[in-house]
């Protein structure tokens, strides 16, 4: 169900109910590229997530997404961002409400790279104040690791930012919105679907001129239906674990 669509004492109802999982997605409102809108992270996160609900319905509680997320690296470029501290406010907010409608259990499915540290920091604090709530945090690119390597066709490096599966899915999803003409191709050695054994930061500027890291060129809208299902699935999955 959608949390937006119940009155206030169907959502008191829900309280307490542990066979549910709250599902909040987290996007972000930042450049991708010269070929892909602002609201990507938000569109693809917000589209998984609505065929997660619809999937499971009597299991899932959806809220609205949560369409800023932490993007300073963007900034050269074009964002609109909440630094760390606000954001983790923001995470700990929205959990802090729904524990008080009795939530014990909540997703936050993350739809942007940048929101990890600050969500999980904040996912911190909350354990100390609520030890009984169980919370979760995924990005879905994660979760689909394996079926996306399936899917791409791309070598390593074609998948990060704007890349072939964030062109891909929002050729799908919103077609109207994406400038093939305009995309490039601008593959590094750091891919999405693998982890390096150190971190670094990085300012985007510093690696693209375009604001894209990975290859568009190789999108189609047909993956990018296959990328959505497989995310929804791999999602749909991990929360059946968390279910049971």
């Amino acid at each position: 169900m959608t949390l937006e669509t119940l009155t206030w004492p169907e959502a008191r109802s829900l309280g307490g109910e542990s066979d549910r999982v709250f599902v909040v997605p987290l996007g972000s409102f930042e450049q991708h590229g010269r070929h892909l809108p602002m609201i990507t992270d938000t569109a693809i996160i917000t589209e998984i997530a609505r065929r997660v609900e619809s999937a499971a319905p009597d299991s899932v509680v959806l809220t609205p997404t949560l369409w800023i997320g932490h993007s300073p690296h963007h900034r050269a470029f074009a964002c609109i961002s909440l630094d760390v501290r606000p954001y983790m406010d923001l995470i700990a907010a929205v959990c802090r409400s729904l524990i008080a409608l009795g939530a014990r259990r909540i997703m936050l499915l993350n739809g942007h790279g940048g929101n990890d540290i600050p969500a999980k920091a904040a996912m911190r604090e909350l354990k100390s104040e609520s030890p009984a709530t169980r919370i979760y945090f995924a990005s879905y690119w994660q979760l689909a690791a394996p079926r996306f390597q399936e899917i791409r066709t791309s070598p390593h490096g074609g998948m990060n930012h704007a890349c072939e599966m964030e062109t891909s899915v929002m050729l799908a999803i919103q077609p109207d919105a994406v400038d093939m003409a305009r995309a490039s191709d601008n593959a590094l050695s750091s891919d999405m679907l693998s982890s390096r054994p150190f971190y670094v930061v990085n300012d985007f500027d510093e690696i693209s001129e375009s604001g894209t890291v990975g290859s568009p060129s190789h999108a189609t809208a047909e993956k990018g239906e296959r990328f959505l299902a497989a995310a929804a699935e791999a999602t749909l999955a991990f929360l059946r674990g968390v279910f049971n």
